[in-house]
């Protein structure tokens, strides 16, 4: 039998999704690539990174500013964790890894507050990574031999790390 997961406080989450849904939008609320956020990213599902305390929020590394409203992410944790889909970057005095298998699409009224910025040097590494697993997700297009297992596994994205 499997373990018995701890209930997650979905109804809570949602609530507080709608008033930040419903929530006058802060036009003075400027953000841009390399910052570091803490953002409301709620309780999701399964192994999808959850948010903590009264906001559901944790760090968020902005990725890709589209406009005012929108940007891509990449949630951050405390832990150390190595592997094909973690970085380790610093912002300010603090060390976090991201995690780049979690890129989102979010609302700019998702974020709560600026915590720091990471350095060009992460960045372009955050970025490129980022850009490899798609690429290497692509490359399986262009080859005529490739098999339905092939195309639903990782093993090529985490293969060349």
């Amino acid at each position: 039998m499997p373990p018995i997961q701890p209930k997650k406080p979905f109804d809570e989450w949602n609530l507080y999704k709608k008033s930040i849904h419903h929530a006058a939008h802060v036009p003075t609320l400027f953000f841009n690539i390399r910052e570091v956020w803490r953002c409301s990213i709620g309780i999701n599902v399964g192994v999808e990174e959850d948010g903590k305390h009264t906001h559901f929020e944790r760090p968020v590394l902005v990725v890709k500013k589209f406009n005012k409203d929108m940007f891509w992410g990449v949630p951050l944790t405390s832990k150390e964790r190595t592997g094909t889909f973690f970085h380790k970057v610093e912002h300010g005095l603090v060390a976090s890894w991201v995690i780049l298998s979690q890129l989102k699409t979010s609302s700019s009224k998702r974020l709560v507050r600026k915590m720091g910025t990471i350095s060009d040097q992460d960045f372009v590494e955050v970025c490129n990574k980022i850009i490899n697993f798609i690429e290497k997700s692509k490359s399986l297009l262009n080859r005529r031999d490739f098999s339905e297992a092939e195309a639903h596994s990782d093993s090529i994205i985490a293969s060349d790390s």
